[in-house]
């Protein structure tokens, strides 16, 4: 027994030699293996952490579970203060402009603090105002019938009481059904035919170059819009939709126009993409309504052209013109659309556009150039009428910041009175904006 017990001893001891005799090669395989892939990973880490260097990208997060949650903890803070929620638990974005405007005007400003016009007698005039403020609200909704989605905006300012700074109004508004090509809009924006907008931080309250080409009375309208792909870089969108016209006087004599009326408003704007910095779009716009003043109905129609055109990434062009009649009630300035004769009523022949010039000259400062006009039909005014109203001017935006911007702003305004000759106002400018 004693025999047979040492004998399995022996053979207990004797098996570890024998496995490592027999594996030995593999394990020095693996462990070859092991070490290149060791060198591999620290060759790797060390060109991750070149290339962080070089980008300027933060270094990789805390690995440790208690940064991770302290870091988590943060996030949720810093969203906490800067969500705002509707009652419907979706996503508000605040947004708009704090602005302070000083400016002066030369003597025929007619005590207005930005004059349309140069008024035929006046004062010169100044001031200060933070009148221009604009404060905005951006929704965004769920999905809708048919897939679509659900967004829209209201931006609001004080401009509406001169004077103070406590009435607040509503600029523009819409609400925005959208799908892949398509979309339906309702709200209060500027007449289909004439979306675009000169740059300027003087004139905010009112559209800038009102009276002066800029056709931009906010309508309460709701309009279609199809997108058509013309290819990887071209297309064209059409709209046409049903726009509310507004009269505004005041008029001369006893007829006053009906204050609302429907109209019909389409555009249709051709845009091709150069490259990733240069792009040029094209549209053609109409506008047909018909003004009621006592028992004559009084059409009014027009046809306009827009375009933008940047040939190079620091030159933008910009513009607009129209020719038509009886367009005082989409926001010319002159105010004279119509006339009422002893039995008749008639349109006033009217065309105009304006154009801008922008140039980005540095990273932090740019340029815009601009001038405008509208240009009534002389034989359908009468004496004292403004038979013309030119405007040329420009501005530098410097921004200080990313989100803050002072500018400069000059320009001259130039009425032509039947029969009293031409009126001249000077209008300078010094802002200060807060974007947000």
């Amino acid at each position: 027994m004693a025999g047979r017990t040492s004998l399995v001893c022996l053979a207990l001891c004797l098996a570890p030699v024998a496995l490592c005799a027999q594996t030995a090669p593999e394990l020095a395989r693996i462990l070859e293996r092991l070490d290149r892939l060791e060198q591999e990973n620290r060759a790797l880490s060390e060109q991750v952490r070149a290339l962080q260097a070089q980008l300027g990208t933060p270094a990789p997060p805390p690995t440790t579970v208690e940064e991770r949650l302290d870091i988590q903890q943060q996030r949720i803070e810093e969203q906490a203060q800067t969500k705002v929620e509707a009652s419907q638990k979706f996503p508000i974005r605040v947004t708009g402009m704090a602005l302070f405007n000083a400016f002066l005007n030369s003597r025929q400003s007619g005590g207005a603090d930005y004059p349309v016009t140069a008024a035929a007698t006046g004062a010169a005039h100044s001031g200060a105002t933070v009148r221009q403020t604009i404060v905005g609200l951006e929704f965004s909704g769920p999905r809708a019938i048919w897939g679509g989605k659900v967004n829209g905006s209201v931006y609001m300012d004080f401009f509406a009481a001169a004077g103070t700074n406590s009435a607040m109004r509503i600029r523009t508004a819409s609400l925005e059904i959208a799908w892949k090509s398509r979309s339906v809009i309702a709200g209060l924006e500027k007449p289909i035919f004439n979306p675009r907008e000169p740059s300027s931080l003087a004139q905010v309250g009112l559209s800038p170059l009102t009276g002066a080409g800029n056709l931009w009375f906010w309508l309460p309208q709701v309009r279609f819009e199809q997108e058509v792909r013309l290819g990887a870089s071209s297309g064209l969108r059409a709209q046409l939709g049903a726009v509310q016209t507004r009269e505004i006087g005041p008029y001369t004599g006893t007829v006053v126009p009906e204050a609302v009326r429907p109209a019909a408003e389409g555009r249709v704007n051709f845009h091709h993409k150069l490259d990733d910095q240069r792009r040029m779009e094209i549209a053609a716009g109409f506008h047909a309504s018909t003004t009621h003043a006592g028992s004559q109905s009084i059409p009014s129609n027009l046809f306009a052209m827009d375009w933008f055109f940047n040939p190079w990434k620091a030159v933008e062009f910009t513009g607009v013109f129209f020719s038509g009649q009886n367009v005082a009630h989409l926001g010319s300035g002159t105010r004279q659309g119509f006339a009422i004769g002893k039995n008749y009523g008639y349109a006033v022949a009217s065309r105009g556009g304006w154009g801008q010039l922008t140039l980005h000259t540095l990273p932090r400062l740019d340029f815009h150039f601009f001038t405008g006009q509208v240009d009534d039909a002389n034989h359908d005014l009468l004496t004292g009428s403004i038979g013309k109203n030119l405007l040329f001017g420009g501005n530098a935006y410097f921004r200080v910041a990313p989100n803050v911007l002072v500018g400069l702003e000059a320009s001259q305004v130039r009425t032509m009175y039947l029969g009293q000759g031409v009126r001249i106002n000077n209008h300078y400018d010094l802002a200060l904006a807060y974007l947000f």
